[in-house]
């Protein structure tokens, strides 16, 4: 069996191809909220993605198929006065799982991360996804809080239209 991570390139059409059809198979997923990308979705994301300098995917092949996918983007810690990178999507598709993927996705993740000079990964995971929880502290990732009498940070949204 052969794996390859790479950094995807979004001028490659294959490369395009497989995020959007990974990220799609994630949105079914429970984990990603149970319904197909829309139609726009799929016709502007990759475009849209090449066009932000501050965006990376990367893409696990497992013998030259798509299996697995991180999408991140660089962002700004103002109390560290440097860019952070925010992983935002993490899949591997049920058929690829357990080969250690997202390990090595992540492995590139945070290599690309120390290469921009940032000063932290960040994420956010679902409560009941105790695999990805498990992942994610093996590898440093923890909940954090400022000053343990305020409690923990947690993530909120508010979405807006469009």
């Amino acid at each position: 069996m052969s794996i390859n991570v790479i950094r995807a390139d979004y001028t490659d059409p294959g490369h395009a191809t497989a995020i959007i059809d990974l990220l799609d198979a994630y949105a079914r997923d429970p984990m990603g909220g149970n319904h197909p990308l829309d139609a726009a979705v799929r016709e502007r994301l990759v475009p849209a993605l090449a066009a932000r300098p501050d965006a990376v995917s990367i893409l696990a092949f497992v013998d030259g198929v798509p299996a697995g996918l991180v999408n991140m983007f660089e962002g700004f810690s103002t109390f560290k006065c440097a860019p952070l990178m925010n992983i935002h999507d993490v899949t591997v598709l049920p058929d690829f799982r357990g080969l250690g993927l997202a390990r090595r996705m992540l492995a590139l993740a945070e290599a690309i991360a120390v290469e921009r000079g940032c000063c932290k990964l960040t994420l956010e995971v679902l409560d009941g996804n105790h695999p990805a929880k498990a992942l994610y502290r093996s590898l440093g990732f923890a909940g954090y809080a400022l000053d343990p009498a305020t409690g923990q940070a947690g993530f909120w949204e508010k979405p807006l239209q469009a």
